[in-house]
């Protein structure tokens, strides 16, 4: 169980230029939260303060109650991975098998073989245990990247984009993997700009813009306000935008995940 807290972070890279503006937020343990904004929002910069990759200029970042300032980044990602948005740039090994050792070796675990043959069951990787981490696909370098960090069981996964370069079943295989994450009790941080796989993975949502949060509420009251929406510059996810062309009345808070839309249609079919 972890939790993470932001207490009015402030960030600047320098230059005069603060990416995060007195960020105050709280994560519970077992939360799937989608970060979103425009380019430039400090989505990313932010999970890198809740793993302790950056410190916060001022204010302070906690992870289960300790601030990240008085921790090294290995000590916070043992509770705390963190999946890049290019998998490819945190791969190290020879072999996908080696891959997800690595990590396992660093931290000191004894089961080593136990823990790769577990992890590569859960993400369907067992065939390609002996292949190059970068001949994979996408999807599957995405998984590994995923599971290599899940292997040394961290209480949160945050994750940067994890849609990017992944086509409709990779995003379905993705969407489901992350939820059986979320399943074993873990926290899921994801920062992405697409719509309608938050909508389909996570149940919370936070609005950053010019490194303020604009909003933080559930993902179906945050989806349903096309005006907060536009001033993140996001689109509300597709299936909203389908049910108002259809003029599906949509319960309050309304949504948006596709199990959901087809129960309104079908009932605005028999009307």
């Amino acid at each position: 169980m972890v939790e993470i807290e932001a207490k009015d972070a402030w960030f600047s890279y320098g230059r005069g230029v603060d990416a995060l503006r007195g960020v105050s937020l709280r994560i519970e343990s077992g939360e799937r939260v989608a970060i979103m904004g425009e380019n430039g929002a400090g989505k990313t910069t932010l999970v890198k303060l809740f793993n302790g990759l950056l410190k916060p200029t001022r204010g302070e970042v906690l992870v289960d109650n300790v601030s990240t300032r008085n921790s090294s980044v290995a000590q916070i990602s043992r509770k705390v991975g963190m999946v890049f948005q290019k998998p490819e740039n945190q791969f190290f090994a020879e072999t996908v098998e080696e891959e997800i050792a690595f990590g396992l070796r660093n931290f000191g675990f004894k089961d080593v073989s136990k823990r790769v043959d577990e992890a590569l069951a859960f993400a369907s990787l067992e065939k390609y245990r002996g292949k190059s981490p970068f001949s994979l696909s996408g999807g599957e370098k995405k998984r590994l990247a995923i599971a290599s960090v899940m292997a040394w069981e961290p209480e949160a996964l945050l994750i940067d984009e994890p849609t990017i370069g992944q086509d409709l079943s990779q995003k379905v295989r993705l969407a489901a993997f992350l939820k059986e994450i979320s399943s074993r009790g873990k926290t899921v941080v994801m920062v992405t700009h697409d719509v309608d796989f938050a909508a389909e993975t996570c149940e919370r949502a936070v609005l950053l813009s010019k490194g303020v949060v604009i909003g933080d509420d559930k993902i179906e009251r945050i989806f349903s306000d096309a005006e907060l929406m536009g001033r993140a510059s996001l689109l509300q996810p597709s299936m909203a935008r389908l049910l108002e062309l259809l003029g599906v009345d949509k319960p309050a808070p309304g949504l948006l995940g596709i199990g959901e839309v087809e129960k309104l249609i079908a009932g605005t079919a028999k009307r």
